[in-house]
């Protein structure tokens, strides 16, 4: 398994196993099982609305097959209810308690949008704060201080633009170690990765096969689809690999982790094992032709009528 080093001298995992979608009745069964493959690297979140049956999963795994805490990296996020200062610590303890977790290796913003405190997710625009309302440097300080406690051992982002994650580095004490955004050929936000290869800043690649499996309501018509490209089917027969293997294996060559999501025991190892599979050269010119800008998971969903939030201010117009 690929790992990457972190300031401290931590390291994480290259290839986690994502619980998105995962539901509740399934997800105790597909931790239990990457567990016994040898994932040591878990991204949760409270949104996803399983971290009781993760956590349970994670204690009686590591009871059962006598893994320490300290080989175990567990992920999780910091809900958009939950941006004020006095949120934070409150919603990290709600989080570590449904984890049965003393400490998370890593606490990310799930989104630069905010939402009122007693919304879950919003039903108009009413139910969303401005950005400026609650400024990120506040939220941050927040987080650095659960660091402080012991609490957290790393802090970072997910859908941050450059523009965000700049003005956040400048103004933080505690640097953030982490960017989680969706990442995959079709979406390979090169400016993103030169940024933050040179800004000490690590990605995690999100939806790496596109997400077939979200919600209706969160597709678009007539969507491209990854694993039934015939680039990435060529590059499967020549490694007797399958497309999500390969589309694995290209995240992890670009030095980014990656956190596919399954439930499927056969599915689960497939993903493990495409740590070991390595793409030459010619296979990594022809993934990079296939980059068409395309955000499967593009934030639309933020933009009701009265949302103070809209897709060029989510990403501030970048790609």
């Amino acid at each position: 398994m690929k790992y990457y080093s972190l300031p401290n001298n931590d390291s994480i995992p290259g290839l986690g196993l994502g619980t998105w979608k995962s539901s509740t009745g399934e997800v105790y069964q597909a931790v239990t099982e990457a567990l016994t493959i040898g994932y040591r690297h878990f991204d949760c979140a409270p949104a996803y609305e399983n971290e009781n049956e993760v956590g349970k999963a994670l204690q009686d795994g590591m009871r059962n097959s006598k893994i320490s805490r300290e080989e175990i990296w567990v992920t999780s996020k910091l809900w958009n209810n939950a941006h004020q200062s006095a949120q934070v610590l409150p919603a990290l303890e709600k989080t570590l308690g449904d984890l049965r977790l003393e400490y998370l290796d890593l606490y990310l913003i799930h989104w630069p949008v905010i939402f009122a405190g007693e919304v879950f997710f919003p039903r108009s625009g009413e139910d969303f704060i401005a950005l400026e309302s609650v400024p990120t440097q506040e939220t941050w300080q927040a987080l650095e201080a659960c660091v402080d406690k012991g609490l957290v051992k790393h802090i970072g982002v997910c859908n941050f633009s450059i523009t965000k994650l700049r003005a956040l580095q400048q103004n933080a004490t505690i640097q953030p170690v982490m960017n989680q955004i969706e990442l995959h050929p079709f979406l390979q936000q090169e400016k993103m990765v030169e940024y933050c290869r040179e800004n000490n800043v690590l990605l995690t690649a999100y939806s790496p096969l596109g997400s077939g499996d979200r919600p209706v309501g969160l597709k678009k018509d007539n969507e491209p689809s990854l694993l039934e490209h015939p680039v990435i089917a060529t590059i499967a027969d020549k490694h007797k690999a399958t497309a999500g293997q390969v589309l694995l294996a290209w995240a992890l060559q670009r030095d980014t982790v990656v956190i596919p999501k399954s439930v499927n025991p056969q599915r689960l190892r497939d993903n493990f094992a495409a740590a070991d599979i390595k793409l030459d050269n010619d296979d990594m010119a022809k993934i990079k032709g296939l980059d068409k800008h395309y955000r499967y998971v593009d934030g639309s969903f933020w933009q009701a009528p009265g949302s103070p939030y809209t897709l060029e201010n989510l990403w501030d117009g970048e790609v």
